[in-house]
């Protein structure tokens, strides 16, 4: 009996320790998990009023009033200069820190392409947090339009006439060069005028501007809900819902289909730890999942829900990059 207790004595001597080294490594991971201390820094690239706005002020929202996070601002900034390009240099090389992990970026394809081509910055200089949602395009035309469908604006081009076509940048750019390249006219007599954002050149076609207008349901649904423009291509592989669904795809008047999704997502700084990468990401998937957004953005602003995590996001998103830069003849 002896023998026993000096056993049982020695096995609780080594117990103890084990058993607080185990809680203490438990504290510490709570204490290492992230939570927001201070203001969140967000950062669109984009002009207020356009798709990229309102994809960003819907999250917002969303966050706030679900108390997804807690009590600390969400600060947006806009950053425009350079088509975008100085504020995702500012944010890609935040230095690690707290600022790193409270700064968050508006991202989606259409940064990516020209942020590619035309500089150095690349998708790895970034921390992916979640991709969301997938959007596409229309054309319309103003209330004082000269053409009233698209089939009258090939026979313009036929006939030799001079087009103008105002969008925003990335994928809207992309998008009119495919289908100039589709319809066979030359960027010259089909030309394109370029905007911060979408709201932009809204504005310039419901002043009668330009010929055309390039947009997401996102930024133009509300105007044509209000009548001032219409839309009258779809650049998809099929017709948009509700009151979009008059716009025929291109298919339909003998062509092929011109469809350059763009994708929205948000990301971070390159230096953003592991911990507030995991936290936002987990915020975003709750977002996903609220009514308010599924029914009151994605079902209202007509875009495909497409929720993809940190891990998957990047997997895409480096795909998705290394297939542009080899469609543009270039290797990294």
């Amino acid at each position: 009996m002896k023998k026993f207790a000096i056993v049982l004595a020695l096995a609780l001597l080594f117990a103890v320790p084990a058993f607080a080294a185990g809680q203490s490594e438990a504290a510490s991971s709570v204490s290492e998990a992230f939570v927001p201390s201070r203001n969140v820094e967000w950062y669109v690239t984009s002009s207020p009023g356009g798709g990229s706005d309102i994809f960003t002020r819907t999250l917002q929202d969303i966050m706030v009033g679900e108390k997804l996070v807690n009590d600390k601002n969400i600060v947006i900034q806009y950053k425009t200069d350079g088509a975008g390009e100085v504020g995702r240099h500012l944010v890609a090389n935040i230095k690690a820190g707290d600022q790193a992990d409270h700064t968050l970026l508006t991202f989606n394809s259409g940064d990516l392409m020209p942020m590619a081509k035309n500089t150095n910055n690349r998708f790895e200089n970034f921390q992916p947090i979640a991709h969301l949602a997938v959007d596409k395009h229309l054309i319309f035309v103003g209330e004082e339009s000269a053409y009233k469908s698209f089939e009258e604006v090939v026979a313009a081009l036929k006939a030799g006439k001079n087009i103008t076509l105002a969008g925003s940048k990335g994928d809207d750019i992309a998008c009119h060069a495919a289908l100039a390249k589709e319809l066979g006219v030359s960027v010259d007599q089909f030309a394109y005028v370029t905007h911060d954002a979408s709201s932009g050149a809204i504005t310039a076609i419901l002043g009668n501007h330009y010929d055309l207008l390039i947009s997401k349901p996102a930024a133009a649904s509300q105007y044509v809900e209000a009548g001032k423009i219409t839309p009258i291509l779809a650049l998809s592989t099929s017709r948009f819902p509700g009151n979009l669904s008059s716009a025929p795809t291109l298919e339909e008047l003998g062509y092929k289909n011109v469809e350059v999704p763009n994708w929205r997502s948000v990301v971070g700084p390159k230096n953003m730890s592991a911990e507030a990468v995991a936290y936002w990401s987990d915020v975003f998937k709750q977002v996903s999942e609220q009514d308010a957004w599924t029914k009151g953005y994605i079902e209202k602003q007509k875009l495909v829900p497409d929720f993809m995590d940190h891990e998957v996001y990047k997997a895409y998103g480096t795909q998705f990059q290394a297939d542009y830069l080899a469609s543009i003849g270039k290797d990294k």
